[in-house]
């Protein structure tokens, strides 16, 4: 499956963005999704997870409460809608699709993933 992540950009600390995974490929209801990303000097980190059918989501500890997936399996989409951005959000973001494994939270897990999608949040 190709992932192309889109819906990056600057925002004010406190605002909100959403962010779009289009696939194409094979079926795209048979992964389940999840989004990481990459700050600056850091190593790539979880953000979150949603399972094949939508019904069960996973969330890191620095986004819970701020962020939320989604996906429309007839789009072939994945969404990450991120409000009240923080500063520490900046980060290139990538999206992944997984056949299957645990944990959710590991990007080893994951087969597939997008280029990536810069959001810069300014203080």
């Amino acid at each position: 499956v190709q992932l192309q992540a889109s819906g990056g950009g600057l925002v004010q600390a406190g605002g909100s963005l959403r962010l779009s995974c289009a696939a194409s490929g094979r079926a795209f209801r048979n992964y389940r999704m999840g989004w990481f990303r990459r700050a600056p000097g850091q190593e790539r980190g979880f953000v979150s997870s949603i399972s094949r059918s939508g019904g069960t989501t996973v969330y890191g500890d620095s986004v819970k409460g701020r962020f939320t997936i989604s996906r429309d399996n007839a789009k072939n989409t994945v969404y990450l809608q991120m409000n009240s951005l923080k500063s520490e959000d900046t980060a290139v973001y990538h999206c992944a699709g997984s056949s299957g494994g645990y944990p959710y939270t590991s990007s080893g897990i994951y087969d597939y993933w997008g280029q990536g999608t810069l959001v810069t949040v300014s203080s």
